[in-house]
């Protein structure tokens, strides 16, 4: 029998199952009354796992949600094309193809090889997790000038492997590893 979650019990980052979709929890709150007899409200904001939509709703505190069946696997980059992002699964050794939709942003941290986390939902592929910091090598980058830092900019623009455009300090070179915040999409120093 599936695990079922209480509402009340609904924390950021819980995953739960809501009319057959997928949702992930981003922030939750709530509501107590100061009234006899009032219900105690849970107020989530909450991504719906696969159209990747957001958006807050209120259950009762006793509101019941299933467990979804959801699954990280490893899997590795392969390549893009114009039918999407091709990923080769670690375990089963398949080929699965995101659409760009689903992949957002994420292609800015990816370099042919690298491994990350496919999300599959009942099987299906519907997104990827990726390292909190990834290694990208500086494609281009100015040379840092001496007497650049008394203008109080102590960071250049330097463009990665992949295309993503960062900040970094002056010291770095063309050619340099550094590492990447993949939330924040910054540097974060040298790999």
């Amino acid at each position: 029998m599936a695990v079922l979650i209480d509402a009340i019990n609904v924390k950021r980052r819980t995953l739960f199952e809501l009319d057959n979709t997928p949702f992930s929890c981003l922030e939750a709150e709530v509501n107590t009354p100061t009234a006899r007899g009032g219900q105690t409200l849970v107020r989530l904001k909450i991504r719906n796992l696969l159209t990747n939509a957001v958006f807050e709703k209120t259950f009762r505190a006793g509101d019941k949600f299933k467990e979804p069946d959801l699954q990280l696997v490893p899997a590795s980059y392969l390549y893009s094309n114009n039918d999407g992002s091709h990923f080769l699964d670690q375990e089963s050794y398949e080929t699965l193809t995101l659409a760009d939709e689903v992949i957002g942003n994420a292609l800015d941290f990816l370099v042919e090889g690298a491994v990350v986390e496919l999300l599959k939902y009942n099987g299906n592929p519907i997104g990827l997790e990726l390292p909190t910091f990834v290694d990208l090598k500086v494609a281009s980058t100015e040379p840092g000038v001496r007497g650049d830092s008394s203008s109080g900019s102590v960071t250049k623009p330097a463009k990665l492997e992949t295309g993503l455009e960062i900040r970094v300090p002056l010291f770095i070179k063309a050619g340099e590893n550094v590492k990447v915040s993949t939330e924040r999409g910054e540097f974060v120093g040298r790999a």
